[in-house]
């Protein structure tokens, strides 16, 4: 399993930002984000972005995401 580890993109810390920028290839957007590590982190919660004017805040820890395009 270790192997696996190595040959994907490492992992970044979870909630370490207050501001996130997301694209459209982000979407469905759901905060702690794939790729991020959920071990010390609150439990997925999927964000609406796209009918909110492009902006969100995650209720949990107050992450804000921005999409761009």
């Amino acid at each position: 399993m270790s192997s696996l580890r190595s040959a994907a993109a490492p992992l970044v810390p979870a909630n370490a930002e207050n501001r996130y920028e997301v694209t459209r290839k982000d979407l469905p957007l759901a905060c702690p984000m794939p790729g991020m590590e959920l071990w010390n982190s609150h439990p997925r919660v999927y964000l609406p972005i796209v009918d909110d004017g492009g902006e969100s805040t995650c209720a949990y820890c107050g992450a804000h995401y921005v999409l761009r395009d």
